[in-house]
C-alpha cells in the first residue's frame, strides 16, 4: 500500500496499471468506515502476492483527483487496468466480498506466471541468446496455453530461426478463431512468403527475371505476387508493398484479395507496439497532460507506415 497524490498519480496509478491492476482507495482521516476497510485491503493485497497494487488517496487533500473520479462518498475503491477504471465499490466491504470483487477482474496466478516468463524471454532474445529465449517462451505457453503474447513472440523467434514447420504448428490454433487476430494473420502471411521462397522454384529467381516478365505484361499478377513474396523473405518490405500496390491498383479482388491481406500484414508486422501509457495527443490514458504544448516529433518508421496506409486507402476507395 502507498499514498498517492497528484504529483505521483501518473506514475503510481496510470502507468502502473498498464502492467498490474491498481486498486485505488479513496479515504479521509475522519471517516470511520475507511478505518475499518483499510486493514482489510492491506491484508488482501498481501494475500494476493502481487496480483494487484493497492494505493490510497486522501480525498480531502487531493480533491482534484477525487473530482476526476466522481467520488461522492467514502470509502470508495476504484480498480484501474490499462490506464482506465474498470469497476469499483463503495463502503467498507468484508474481506470475502473484496476478494470476490477482485477475482472478477484479476488474472489467474498461472497467467501471471506465464506473463513473467514471456517478459523474462525478452532479455536473452535481445542479447542474441535465442535458445534461452525459446525455452522461456515455451515454458510460458506450457503454463498458460492461452497466452497470446508468448505465442506471438515464440512464433516470431521460430521464424527468425528458420523453424518454419514449428512456427506453422504454433500458429494453427489461432487461425481457427473467428475473427483471426490480426497479428497472427500477419505472421501467417510472413510465414507463407518464407515457405514460398523455400518450396517454389521462383524463390530462387533473380529480381531481374521477375521484372522482365512484368515488363512484358503489367497484369502478370502471379509474377508480381511471387516477386513480393521474395522481397518479403529478404526483408525488403517497402519494395514488397510497392509491388502489392501495383496489383491492388489494377485488380482489388485478385486471388481472394491476397495482395491486400499481405499488404495489411506487413503494416502490422512493421508497426511497433504502442505505449499504453500515452496516446498520440501527448496525454496519458488518464487524460493528464504529459508533454505540455511541446510538439510531438513523428518517428520516421511511423511516418513511412502512415504513408503506406494512405496509399492503400487511396487504392481501395
Amino acid at each position: 500500500m502507498m499514498d498517492v497524490t497528484i504529483q505521483n498519480f501518473e506514475a503510481e496509478v496510470i502507468e502502473a496499471s498498464m502492467t498490474t491492476p491498481v486498486l485505488v482507495d479513496f479515504w479521509a482521516p475522519w471517516c470511520g468506515p475507511c478505518k475499518s476497510l483499510g486493514p482489510v485491503l492491506e491484508k488482501v493485497e498481501a494475500a494476493y502476492e502481487g496480483r494487484f497494487k493497492l494505493v490510497k488517496i486522501n480525498s480531502d487533500e487531493e480533491q482534484q483527483l477525487a473530482q476526476a473520479f466522481g467520488i461522492k462518498s467514502i470509502p470508495t475503491c476504484v480498480l484501474l487496468m490499462n490506464g482506465q477504471p474498470v469497476d469499483g465499490f463503495m463502503g467498507a466491504l468484508p474481506e470475502g466480498q473484496v476478494k470476490q470483487f477482485l477475482d472478477k477482474h484479476l488474472p489467474a496466478a498461472e497467467a501471471l506466471q506465464a506473463q513473467a516468463a514471456t517478459e523474462e524471454a525478452q532479455e536473452p532474445e535481445q542479447a542474441g541468446d535465442a535458445p534461452s529465449a525459446r525455452t522461456s517462451l515455451e515454458q510460458a505457453l506450457a503454463t498458460d496455453p492461452g497466452n497470446d503474447d508468448a505465442r506471438f513472440d515464440l512464433v516470431k523467434l521460430l521464424i527468425g530461426l528458420g523453424e518454419l514447420a514449428e512456427a506453422a504448428a504454433l500458429l494453427a490454433p489461432t487461425m481457427s478463431r473467428i475473427p483471426v487476430p490480426l497479428r497472427f494473420e500477419a505472421q501467417t502471411q510472413w510465414l507463407n512468403a518464407l515457405e514460398f521462397v523455400t518450396n517454389d522454384p521462383r524463390g530462387q529467381w533473380e529480381l531481374a527475371k521477375f521484372d522482365e516478365l512484368i515488363g512484358q505484361n503489367k497484369r502478370d499478377f502471379e509474377t508480381r505476387f511471387a516477386k513480393s513474396r521474395l522481397l518479403i523473405a529478404v526483408g525488403q518490405w517497402e519494395a514488397a508493398m510497392d509491388e502489392l500496390l501495383e496489383i491492388i491498383m489494377r485488380d482489388k479482388k485478385w486471388d481472394g484479395e491476397a495482395p491486400r491481406k499481405t499488404f495489411v500484414a506487413l503494416l502490422e508486422l512493421m508497426t511497433p507496439p504502442k505505449s499504453k501509457a500515452q496516446d498520440a495527443t501527448g496525454k496519458s490514458a488518464g487524460g493528464i497532460e504529459l508533454m505540455g504544448k511541446a510538439a510531438l516529433q513523428e518517428d520516421p518508421l511511423l511516418a513511412m507506415i502512415s504513408s503506406y496506409r494512405r496509399k492503400l486507402s487511396m487504392m481501395l476507395n
